[in-house]
């Protein structure tokens, strides 16, 4: 509740100041109009340009209305179709949400790491941290696809291959997901990540079952056992939550959205980095010609286009 309450008083406060933004842009027109000053030209443009920028955050949080969309989010990356191709594709895309996480000035750790055998990432999950974490990542949700000439190739072939992106919600309140320990299978192993050599020697790495509905979880990112035990209960209630909610109101595919094979066919997005460079969302059709700069975490124009497609029904 009080989480709640601070983030429309947050809401109330940036409203004020766009509102006295707006006025100053407007004094600043007339006054240039009126004396002919050119000079505060720069100075209006600007303003008007700050002004946009907060009218359309304000935009974004109508679309963002979703009963868990104000919250953090947890995401979890999988290799698919593409071998050590694949798996090098899944450590790009972790970077490429690193970066944006950082550019949004959210917090982002890292819950668990599965190196592959080569290069690259089998899989990672992680959560992120900030005002609609969820509510904007939950439009990420599904294959995305890499072609490019591969650098594990001696023949320098150009190859396909495919990642998955979940994402999950956390939940904030313990009551909201009641864990019985008896319903717990806890496991500890040395963890099979980076890490160091205190890990490796040590069972610090954490596997939970729950019991009654199959779902296991691992966390082997920090090297004290109870940190990655604490981590991976986290990950548990997210996705006790998901599934809370497909029996209660059958509504998972809100949460999850449909399961697709990690291959051809299933792509949310195509990222093309040869014979000519091209991001495609073939759910809005919102392309970029640098794909260098959306692997540098610039990726939302594809979010706020599919926010609003999602809007408009």
């Amino acid at each position: 509740m009080g989480t709640e309450i601070s983030r429309i008083e947050d809401k109330i406060k940036r409203y004020r100041e766009l509102e006295v933004l707006i006025r100053d842009s407007i004094d600043i027109a007339r006054m240039a109009e009126e004396e002919g000053d050119l000079e505060l030209l720069p100075d209006l443009t600007e303003s008007a340009k700050q002004a946009a920028l907060k009218v359309r955050d304000f935009e974004l949080e109508t679309l963002l209305s979703g009963e868990y969309d104000s919250r953090d989010a947890i995401v979890t990356l999988h290799a698919g179709a593409g071998g050590t191709e694949a798996m090098d594709w899944v450590s790009m895309l972790y970077r490429m949400y690193s970066r944006w996480a950082e550019r949004k000035g959210f917090q982002l750790e890292t819950l668990d790491i599965l190196p592959g055998e080569e290069a690259g990432l089998k899989s990672v999950s992680f959560s992120v941290r900030g005002d609609y974490a969820y509510g904007f990542l939950r439009t990420e949700k599904g294959v995305h696809r890499l072609v490019r000439i591969s650098p594990f190739d001696a023949n320098q072939r150009r190859h396909t291959s495919f990642a998955s992106v979940d994402v999950l919600p956390e939940i904030e309140e313990e009551a909201e997901i009641d864990i019985n320990p008896e319903d717990l299978k806890i496991d500890t192993f040395r963890s099979s990540g980076a890490g160091g050599q205190h890990v490796n020697k040590t069972d610090s790495a954490v596997r939970i079952t729950h019991i009654p509905t199959g779902i296991v979880v691992t966390c082997q990112n920090e090297r004290s056992q109870h940190s990655n035990k604490a981590l991976a209960m986290r990950m548990l209630k997210a996705k006790l939550l998901a599934l809370k909610e497909e029996e209660r109101m059958k509504q998972i595919e809100a949460l999850r959205g449909p399961q697709k094979e990690i291959a051809w066919g299933s792509q949310i997005r195509s990222y093309v980095f040869q014979p000519y460079t091209l991001v495609k969302d073939h759910r809005t059709g919102v392309e970029a010609g640098s794909v260098e700069r959306v692997m540098d975490g610039d990726i939302d124009d594809f979010i706020y286009a599919k926010l609003r497609q999602d809007a408009s029904g």
